[in-house]
């Protein structure tokens, strides 16, 4: 009898063990679950950071280059800033979006280099919106070759010499854009697709402008 009550006792006390090995082996294994969870959490979220801040970086870089070209085009009617009120204005814009004055100084002194040219390039855009993209390069079929390719890919094309620019007033001392003589209006889709066109064409470092009629 003693010996019967010696062997339910021991039965006991294995399965409480038993019991708190698979309790341990439970919690092991669901810790490890959570920590690859939080891991593969954690990677993901560090890759969502990095694409913003690769979108926003790319947008900074874009708007710096803008910034500069606007820069450089200015220093073509003079490269003293006190005494070109255009130049001295695109310089205070490049100093409030914080670049560099080593960068802002190259941009005023690139205009010597003599491989560096103004374009004005004129397009209709789609419904035959007037289009005037102002860019600087130092390689003009590089750059043209670019934004064809841009304006076929948004239902733009190039017009001939001319044909675009003689409905805008060209800029003066007083003010440094081209302004549209007579303004167009458009539909909801046009304005959507020329919207589009704008903002790619944007993101090519050598535009600095771009000029519309539309109303």
């Amino acid at each position: 009898m003693v010996a019967v009550r010696n062997k339910e006792k021991q039965e006991r006390e294995g399965a409480e063990v038993e019991g708190r090995d698979v309790d341990k082996d439970y919690v092991r294994k669901d810790r490890e679950t959570y920590n690859r969870r939080e891991n593969m959490s954690g990677h993901s979220k560090w890759s969502q950071i990095k694409h913003k801040k690769g979108i926003t970086d790319k947008k900074k870089g874009a708007l710096f280059s803008k910034l500069l070209n606007t820069v450089t085009i200015a220093a073509k009617k003079g490269e003293d800033p006190d005494f070109n009120p255009t130049l001295r204005t695109a310089i205070e814009k490049a100093k409030e979006a914080n670049i560099p004055q080593d960068k802002i100084r190259n941009a005023v002194t690139r205009v010597a280099n003599k491989n560096v040219e103004e374009l004005l390039i004129e397009v209709y855009g789609a419904g035959g919106v007037a289009i005037i993209i102002q860019a600087i390069s130092d390689s003009k079929n590089r750059t043209i070759a670019e934004i064809k390719k841009i304006l076929s890919d948004n239902e733009a094309r190039l017009a001939n010499p001319g044909s675009v620019i003689w409905s805008f007033d060209a800029p003066t001392q007083n003010q440094n854009e081209w302004r549209p003589k007579f303004s167009q209006e458009v539909s909801n889709e046009i304005r959507e697709k020329t919207r589009e066109l704008l903002e790619t064409l944007e993101n090519n470092e050598e535009v600095a402008a771009i000029y519309t009629n539309i109303q």
